[in-house]
């Protein structure tokens, strides 16, 4: 989630557990500590590839804040003046504080290496966009309440109803895949490769993306739906290019951390033919922002870059698409409909009727 969001759920969480003895204090601290692991966000690890894949490690690791939630939970009881708050209640402040962020970094589509340094994918499972107003909202006006009053009942509230909302859209995601199930059954792609996840700003509007061999599909399924049935649209992937990214470290580096959700082409900048790969994950069809230069071709051959770069998003209205997608959430009729904002070549059939 974006820092706003951590930094209000750790001073909804500062002001729950410790609001009654420290009053405005524990607001601001928590926010403090809800915002600390995006701190890593500083750090340059060398190029575009490598500072996008290594965001949201050690600094969200459980291991490294369980352990930091320990060493200030021990440092407090020594050095606090307030007396009288027990072991258990420091711990469950900085504990709470600091392993919420990642937990909630988690159900978002980018992922989460909450296991390093273990040698394992991000986890990712995506009930919310990485930006939403429903989930932040009602952390923000409890502890506005909680600042202006000095009472803790804001917070506490506020962390309800954005963990009730939570649960909503884990509703809302299980409904959408059943809705999806019996799509790719037909279609023979039960096994396929698959990310369900909300479309931004809400968890009204769905995005299914299922990848198959040398295509990928894309669905919209909506709640309001109704009836009707997803209609998925399928688009070239360029997995033959695929050899030649994971020919480099960068490459295999991208690849562990989107999986199969990647589509490769050839692009030319700067006068050169330029392997390009493109995160299918994040963004909608039509405006995707994490797009990599990973290779050159000279002399025939492809070169790995020593620097790998993030490419700007083609030129295109994406404010079109996005509110193409706002106009969808309340449409019964389940279509796609990206043809007219998704560049041609990408397409390789679009059932829907636009």
């Amino acid at each position: 989630m974006d820092s706003m969001t951590q930094a209000a759920l750790g001073a909804a969480i500062g002001g729950t557990v410790l609001g009654g003895r420290l009053g405005r204090k524990a607001v601001l601290l928590g926010a403090a500590l809800g915002t600390l692991p995006d701190l890593d966000v500083v750090i340059d690890y060398g190029d575009a590839v490598a500072n996008v894949t290594r965001h949201r490690g050690f600094s969200h690791s459980l291991f490294v804040l369980g352990g930091l939630a320990a060493a200030l939970t021990l440092l407090a009881t020594r050095l606090a003046p307030a007396r009288d708050i027990g072991l258990r209640r420091w711990a469950a402040f900085f504990g709470l504080c600091l392993m919420t962020h990642p937990l909630l970094d988690a159900l978002t589509t980018y992922g989460t290496q909450l296991w390093w340094p273990l040698d394992l994918r991000p986890v990712a499972w995506p009930i919310v966009f990485i930006i939403d107003p429903l989930y932040s909202l009602p952390l923000l006006v409890g502890i506005a309440v909680a600042l202006a009053t000095g009472r803790r009942r804001g917070p506490a509230w506020g962390l309800a109803l954005s963990c009730a909302y939570l649960v909503f859209a884990l509703g809302a995601r299980t409904l959408v895949e059943s809705r999806l199930a019996p799509v790719l059954a037909e279609r023979g792609l039960e096994e396929a490769p698959r990310l369900v996840q909300p479309t931004p700003f809400n968890t009204l509007l769905w995005r299914a993306t299922v990848v198959e061999g040398d295509h990928y599909h894309e669905a919209l399924i909506g709640l309001f739906d109704g009836d009707h049935p997803p209609e998925p649209e399928t688009y070239a992937r360029g997995a033959d290019l695929a050899r030649v990214a994971l020919a480099a470290p960068a490459g295999r580096r991208l690849a562990w951390f989107a999986g199969p959700f990647l589509r490769y082409e050839v692009e030319t900048q700067d006068g050169r033919e330029t392997l390009v790969a493109t995160d299918l994950r994040l963004g909608f069809p039509g405006f995707h922002p994490f797009r990599y230069a990973l290779a050159h071709r000279q002399d025939g051959a492809w070169q790995p870059l020593a620097r790998t770069v993030q490419l700007p998003t083609p030129p295109g209205d994406d404010r079109a698409a996005l509110a193409r997608l706002g106009a969808r959430i309340l449409s019964p009729e389940p279509m796609l409909c990206t043809s007219h904002f998704v560049p041609r070549q990408w397409i390789v059939s679009a059932p829907g009727r636009c």
